[in-house]
């Protein structure tokens, strides 16, 4: 059974990226986690979401054209 949430290390491995993307894109906003303790937990499934760049934070509009 494949495992559906990871530690920071896994996710690591998982993504192919390294422990300070990882935190910059946990700042950005860009990969949903849950803390536990000191570490982060990952949904294997938010991680996929990431690789489909289905994550994307909204634009936010300039209001230019108003």
């Amino acid at each position: 059974m494949e495992r559906e949430v990871l530690t920071t290390k896994e996710a690591v491995e998982y993504l192919r990226i390294t422990r300070t993307t990882i935190f910059k894109l946990i700042r950005e906003g860009r990969i949903k986690t849950t803390k536990a303790g000191r570490d982060y937990r990952f949904l294997k499934s938010e991680l996929d979401k990431f690789l489909r760049g289905e994550n994307e934070e909204p634009k936010i509009s300039s209001g230019a054209g108003r």
